[in-house]
């Protein structure tokens, strides 16, 4: 006797699976790491799917049971309110991400190497060589420390800060995403702080010799030491700088979490 598979005898309804993968497909679009340019479409699909199938199961149960019943206006706002809330945890850790570019930006210009510009892969534009160094660094830094994991949990979690079915906060949103974007950029001035006092110390002894030496070009001879000594400052904080960033980047991802 054979038996015929229908979609009432799968255990997690068509909709809310679909549902569910609008929350995480628009949170692996927009966060770091996850959605970062240079990862393969196909990948991020796949990841996507897979995290969609561990979720459905646990997740099926908060969504109301109007979801359905109400027709095809009431399903597609559920699935736009699925996609805010999951674009909105990739945008704000994208947010947090960017005080590396900020840091990068401040450091080439202290260094000389404001003109230097690379193409950075998790922001998808022209920036300073070190900006992008920083970046690229950052997004390994958080795969290698497992702080992807707290990506995971946050939009596990997420369904308890922004139940299925309820109207976005957008209120509550935007605070945080102004939030975010002034914890980044002040971030990326603390990291970038030793780089601002080098500059500043070495501006100031460049335009005192340059005062008892007009007739050199002291700027001209002084560009090679200048890189020189941003180099090894650089090669010494690095370590320092992607602890103090993972540390604000975890505390940040852990207001997410219940």
């Amino acid at each position: 006797m054979s038996a015929s598979l229908t979609l009432a005898s799968l255990p997690v309804d068509v909709f809310l699976m679909f549902a569910v993968f609008c929350r995480v497909g628009a949170m692996f679009m927009t966060a770091p790491a996850f959605g970062d340019f240079s990862l393969s479409p196909r990948l991020r699909l796949a990841a996507a799917l897979a995290v969609t199938a561990a979720l459905a199961p646990v997740t099926a149960p908060l969504y109301p049971n109007w979801a359905q019943s109400g027709g095809v206006g009431i399903m597609g706002g559920i699935i736009i309110g699925e996609v805010l809330a999951g674009a909105f945890l990739g945008l704000a850790a994208r947010l947090m991400m960017s005080a590396l570019n900020v840091a990068g930006q401040i450091i080439a210009f202290q260094m000389g190497l404001s003109l230097a510009q690379i193409f950075d892969p998790t922001q998808e534009l022209q920036g300073a060589i070190v900006g992008g160094f920083l970046a690229i660094l950052g997004t390994t830094m958080i795969f290698v420390t497992d702080l992807h994991h707290m990506l995971l949990a946050a939009i596990r979690d997420s369904y308890v800060l922004m139940a299925p079915g309820s109207l976005p906060r957008f209120g509550d949103m935007s605070t945080v995403m102004v939030e975010t974007l002034s914890s980044a950029f002040s971030l990326g001035l603390r990291l970038s702080a030793p780089f601002v006092l080098f500059g500043l110390v070495f501006y100031v002894g460049a335009g005192v010799l340059n005062r008892l030496m007009p007739q050199a070009q002291v700027f001209f001879m002084l560009m090679p030491a200048n890189l020189g000594l941003g180099l090894m400052l650089l090669m010494l904080t690095v370590g320092l700088m992607m602890t103090v960033f993972l540390e604000q980047f975890e505390a940040f991802l852990a207001q997410f979490l219940v």
